[in-house]
């Protein structure tokens, strides 16, 4: 058997894209191959696609605007552990290997494991939901994720009565990511357990039918679509339950500027911008924020007791 290194592989050697829809098409019919050789992708040269997630349902959380274009997605990023500028992720990104990955969920759980990610593949049935990303400097987009309910993790570990929250810990590794003191890392972020639980809140495994690349928090990330894009942390490789709200990293870098919560609110203003209005990647005219993001009518009673000026 011939076993090729990333570096051995022509570009003529990659499957034409044409070719590889059509394989995917025919699993998709066929039922097959939810999750159609993930881990044979790993590590190949950036040139080459990311694996096809097969076959994939709808689902009803989706928004029905228009989506942003793939490129768009994959090339204007905040990933501040490859640098700040917006290109830099998918510049640099390429160098983190994504297999072998573990997730390991602890503190106040009756059953704490480490997960491989192929296991997190295997464990739910993948959905593509098309939801809002809406970043803190007034851009957003719309794009089609791939996962499950965050819940169905954590699940799996029996979370104990006492924990009231869900800490996020971001792979860190000097050696390829910023050494620049922008953030204390490891990247920290962090939900009530309520949020976390809720049915919107999505572990993510994808993008566009295929799995996520680098740039966009490979292997596995969350997505909270009615929070500012930085609270769904990238390339998880630790879940934490704790009684007390844990520590975020730009809530300690700005406790000004990035509260906790950080809610789409569009009454409430970064210090330095407005948030009354954001700009869709692609177009050039503003449009208003909607408050949390437009999915009010599902999340709106989280925060029903709360003043979300001040716990903003």
């Amino acid at each position: 058997m011939l076993i090729k290194r990333p570096g051995d592989i022509a570009p003529s050697e990659i499957t034409p894209r044409t070719l590889f829809d059509q394989r995917r098409d025919f699993l998709r019919q066929s039922g097959a191959g939810l999750i159609a050789g993930a881990a044979l992708w790993a590590g190949l040269p950036s040139g080459a696609r990311a694996a096809s997630l097969g076959a994939l349902s709808k689902s009803a959380f989706s928004t029905m605007e228009e989506m942003t274009p793939r490129k768009d997605v994959t090339s204007y990023n905040n990933f501040y552990e490859f640098g700040t500028d917006k290109a830099d992720p998918a510049e640099r990104a390429g160098v983190m290997k994504t297999r072998p990955w573990t997730v390991r969920i602890e503190g106040l759980v009756n059953k704490p494991r480490t997960f491989d990610i192929d296991e997190i593949l295997r464990m739910a049935p993948l959905e593509e939901r098309i939801y809002r990303l809406r970043c803190v400097e007034a851009w957003s987009m719309v794009i089609p994720w791939v996962g499950f309910p965050l819940s169905a993790l954590l699940k799996q570990v029996d979370p104990q009565g006492s924990a009231k929250y869900v800490q996020f810990i971001s792979h860190y590794d000097p050696k390829i990511m910023s050494r620049l003191p922008v953030l204390d890392w490891p990247y920290r972020e962090g939900l009530r357990l309520d949020e976390a639980m809720h049915p919107l809140t999505l572990l993510t495994v994808g993008l566009y039918g295929e799995t996520l690349p680098n740039q966009n928090g490979a292997p596995v990330r969350i997505v909270v679509p009615w929070k500012y894009g930085f609270k769904s942390a990238k390339s998880i490789v630790t879940i934490r339950l704790l009684e007390k709200q844990p520590e975020t990293s730009w809530n300690m870098a700005g406790p000004e500027e990035y509260g906790f919560y950080s809610n789409v609110n569009p009454e409430v203003d970064h210090p330095r911008w407005s948030q009354a209005r954001e700009r869709r990647i692609g177009e050039f005219r503003k449009r208003p924020t909607l408050p949390f993001n437009g999915y009010a009518d599902q999340v709106a009673s989280l925060y029903s007791s709360m003043d979300l000026k001040r716990q903003f």
